[in-house]
């Protein structure tokens, strides 16, 4: 991230569950931080990208954000994402794209006790609620970070 803007470029399948994302972690007040697609000037923050496997690491792992220094990535997981898949449809995956984008932003995740957030740890839960992008309490901790 460059002061309070990100930067994506994109490699995934699952352009719908990324547009989706960007537009509920920049609706309404949350107006801080500006993403945008990468230019041919400018360096990416954040790299769609997809991966397949469902062994390993990747074991019932939907998606994932792991920061790092220079450009993060941020794959999709084809293995249960895909058309006909667990977790394979549109809804599923714009509830995947949601949470990642929300730890891109700087959020970790969040408790049960906290109340509802797409940050849950447990993606099953935030499925079985229905959250499809940040609540009330995450807008809150929103402009804590960011103003």
């Amino acid at each position: 991230m460059d002061g309070t803007e990100i930067a994506w470029d994109d490699e995934s399948k699952f352009d719908d569950a990324r547009t989706h994302a960007i537009k509920v972690w920049t609706a309404g007040t949350l107006t801080k931080v500006t993403i945008r697609a990468d230019g041919a000037s400018t360096y990416a923050d954040l790299a769609w990208r997809d991966v397949n496997s469902s062994s390993g690491q990747w074991r019932d792992v939907y998606g994932r954000w792991p920061g790092q220094h220079g450009t993060d990535h941020l794959p999709m997981n084809r293995a249960y994402l895909d058309d006909g898949k667990r977790r394979g449809t549109d809804e599923h995956r714009r509830r995947v794209a949601a949470h990642e984008l929300g730890h891109a932003l700087g959020f970790c995740h969040k408790s049960y006790d906290e109340g509802r957030s797409p940050l849950w740890p447990d993606y099953g839960q935030i499925a079985e609620q229905k959250l499809n992008g940040p609540t009330a309490k995450d807008a809150k901790a929103y402009h804590v970070l960011w103003g």
